[in-house]
């Protein structure tokens, strides 16, 4: 197979049409496609009268010889000076094997996987595939239960602490839009969209440059990756929670659990009647970023943390329409494009509070809704999501502003939660006391007439996104625009502690213990923290010693 890039379509040009501008490009008239597959598709819309289409294509040639078409090895150096010319080069097969366990030892204990977002999941694919039977402990429900818990926490403000937006089979990732952009490359991507394809993703996300699944698929998939893992010999234990870690000197031999299902098992006889240690000495820790009281009893536990920056800001609406115009110059339906995106960004100048921090969008949710995303009482935190479809006619993205830890007011290692837990219950507070998202317009944040959005933030948040307004409004016309809404607070972009592990993945403090993920501060987003999983699967299983 041979691989080309640059190949572009016209938005009344469909993909039938690819094997044809593939000839011309290499400019031969006895050749012939006889298979091909989209490697990349993008969009290339900076000239808004001259939206193209752009792809990477795999290809296999034939030569037509006298009205038949022959196979082999014709590729003489005339044929191949044509394809050099064109920029045709072999494809390479990127293919990702699962390590091999050879033998278990005599004392083999089960690895335990703490968390079932993302990272946790694809940790315990592999682990399952490699034939390990690991056990996940997943605080929150299955993500059928899941659903219900949100849908009465959106309808009637009810909150269940342990099954929510952040909490349950899927992690945060199960109500958002799906995306699965990411600034990282590793090989490990494809083995993520191959098994999310598998498990019921739409095909499309495998050579989209910008892919996404959408919450509605999303959802569907995990629970169908859940019953694969049950199938391998895995089990997932939901509404379980891991309370302590038991140690043996500095090495990880168990973990104290309790449930509300009474589903733990033990090595002991008998059922763990809601609390049970489990022995293990391997534990994928993928907790994600808003399980705080975990991040407490790791402190308590002496495991190895440090503060890490993060971002806090608000969530920022606006009709579809008016990105899409600000991007394609028309609306995307008249011309057949999908709804818009866009990625912002200003580092701001002015003396003071603001100087030198960064404003940014960041989670950009097309055709999608600002929801509720608390899981904690008293606490209200705003995110987006998104149907497959995108289809709700509106769009929204986070916008931040830095937080450094000179702003956290402590040195102590969760002081980045207290900030965050701070302005959450500042946004329970201003809404009254409810669970409502503080809202207005852009223009009334802008002016001074917003207090109850206002005090949601910090001050430098407030006076940076008034500077960097003007600028990103400048980069995409209207995204400055007067009625433009806002919703507070958007506190939970990232991890506000990194969880320290050395080269092997191991807790610098806690053998046999191997952070991943958002929550670990090793991951931004679905792709990344799925692929930091299948990186602590592969650590754990070379660290099995016969």
């Amino acid at each position: 197979m041979y691989r080309i890039n640059q190949i572009k379509l016209g938005l009344g040009e469909t993909t039938d049409k690819i094997p044809e501008k593939i000839l011309k490009k290499i400019g031969s008239r006895d050749l012939f496609i006889s298979k091909w597959n989209i490697v990349k598709e993008s969009l290339d819309a900076r000239e808004k009268n001259d939206i193209k289409w752009n792809y990477s294509v795999d290809f296999a040639l034939v030569r037509r010889t006298k009205g038949e078409s022959t196979e082999g090895d014709f590729i003489d150096d005339k044929v191949r000076a044509k394809l050099k010319k064109a920029g045709v080069t072999e494809a390479s097969e990127i293919v990702y094997r699962v390590p091999l366990v050879e033998a278990f030892p005599k004392d083999f204990k089960r690895p335990v996987v703490v968390g079932f977002g993302p990272a946790g999941i694809f940790a315990a694919l592999i682990l399952a595939q490699a034939g390990l039977r690991p056990i996940v402990i997943e605080r929150g429900k299955n993500v059928e239960l899941r659903e219900e818990d949100v849908a009465r926490f959106w309808e009637k403000g009810i909150l269940n602490t342990e099954s929510n937006v952040q909490f349950g089979e899927g992690g945060a990732g199960a109500f958002s839009d799906g995306k699965l952009t990411t600034g990282i490359k590793d090989v490990r991507i494809r083995k993520v969209f191959e098994e999310f394809v598998r498990f019921g993703a739409p095909e499309e996300i495998l050579y989209r440059q910008k892919p996404h699944i959408g919450t509605d698929i999303l959802r569907r998939v995990v629970r169908n990756i859940r019953e694969e893992i049950i199938r391998l010999g895995g089990e997932v234990k939901f509404s379980s929670k891991v309370t302590a870690l038991r140690l043996n000197g500095k090495r990880i031999c168990g973990v104290q659990v309790t449930s509300s299902e009474d589903s733990c098992e033990t090595d002991r006889k008998g059922s763990c009647e809601g609390s049970c240690e489990i022995a293990c000495d391997k534990v994928i820790l993928a907790i994600g970023h808003s399980a705080r009281d975990t991040f407490e009893m790791l402190y308590n536990a002496d495991i190895a943390m440090e503060q890490k920056p993060f971002s806090i800001g608000v969530r920022i609406e606006h009709p579809q329409e008016l990105i899409d115009i600000g991007q394609y110059g028309k609306p995307a339906q008249e011309l057949g494009l999908p709804p818009a995106e866009y990625k912002l960004n200003y580092k701001c100048k002015n003396e003071g509070l603001t100087q030198g921090r960064g404003v940014y969008t960041f989670c950009m949710c097309p055709g999608g809704e600002v929801i509720l995303a608390s899981s904690q009482k008293q606490g209200v935190v705003v995110n987006g999501m998104s149907m497959h479809a995108r289809d709700s006619g509106r769009a929204n993205s986070a916008l931040l502003c830095d937080v450094r830890r000179e702003d956290f007011g402590s040195d102590h290692v969760l002081a980045g939660v207290r900030f965050q837990e701070k302005y959450e219950h500042l946004a329970y507070r201003a809404a009254g006391g409810r669970y409502a998202a503080p809202a207005a317009t852009w223009g009334a944040f802008r002016d001074g007439r917003a207090p109850h959005v206002e005090s949601c933030l910090p001050e430098f948040a407030v006076a940076a996104l008034r500077e960097a307004m003007p600028q990103l409004g400048k980069k995409l016309k209207g995204f400055d625009s007067d009625d433009a809404k806002v919703y507070a607070v958007e506190a939970r972009s990232s991890s506000p502690v990194r969880i320290l592990r050395d080269k092997t993945g191991q807790s610098l403090t806690a053998m046999g213990l191997y952070p991943c993920g958002e929550g670990a501060g090793y991951a931004g987003g679905i792709t990344s923290a799925a692929v930091d999983g299948i990186k602590m699967a592969e650590a754990v299983i070379s660290a099995i010693e016969l």
